[in-house]
């Protein structure tokens, strides 16, 4: 990855370090999530769905984990690719089977097929589109998190007994998982999110 590079929803800027010295490195952050909840410090806050970049200006854009937290996705979707430059790649995650997180700002999920309705709407043709676990882990990942999230949510005295308890449990599943996972068919209609990789024409 080279030229400009547009982190949309950039948060502590994790991505950062893991693109090379060739890349031109753009942070971008919503202020009551960016700032607010997260406490980054993105070059730019603004709201994703009106970029303040002009049209075919990055070389790539990213926005990952993102298009869950946002009112209007396509609109994100559609202005990615607005500032794409053409040949230029968009690469988008969101999650599919997850918790609500960062409430109140967590809006939607997508499946495989919306999400390729939102970019094919923008003009983005999809390279590719994968998902991030297979049916076995991403119940596994939720049954560990219906545990954690319980014993974290249950009242003073109940929750020093039951987190112990859910320590065990969660090791246990997600060894049971593990394992599962090694051997038993996949079902592609499950998974924990999906991360693409597009172009624009």
């Amino acid at each position: 990855m080279t030229g400009s590079v547009l982190d949309i929803g950039a948060a502590d800027r994790w991505i950062e370090p893991h693109l090379p010295a060739s890349a031109h490195y753009i942070a971008l952050d919503y202020p009551a999530t960016g700032r607010d909840l997260y406490g980054g410090h993105p070059h730019v806050f603004a709201d994703a769905r009106s970029l303040p970049f002009a049209d075919a200006s990055m070389d790539g854009v990213l926005c990952l984990e993102v298009l869950e937290h946002v009112s209007d996705p396509a609109w994100v979707v559609a202005e990615s690719a607005r500032v794409a430059k053409p040949g230029g790649r968009v690469w988008l995650s969101m999650p599919f089977l997850y918790p609500i997180h960062d409430a109140p700002y967590d809006f939607q999920r997508y499946s495989r097929y919306g999400l390729q309705r939102d970019l094919n709407r923008a003009g983005l043709e999809v390279v590719s589109l994968r998902r991030r676990s297979n049916a076995v882990a991403a119940a596994g990942l939720l049954a560990c998190l219906a545990i954690a999230g319980g014993a974290l949510n249950a009242p003073r005295g109940w929750r020093i007994l039951l987190l112990p308890v859910a320590a065990v449990g969660v090791l246990m599943v997600n060894l049971c998982a593990w394992l599962l996972s090694k051997v038993w068919p996949d079902w592609d209609a499950m998974t924990d999110g999906y991360e693409i990789e597009a172009r624009k024409p």
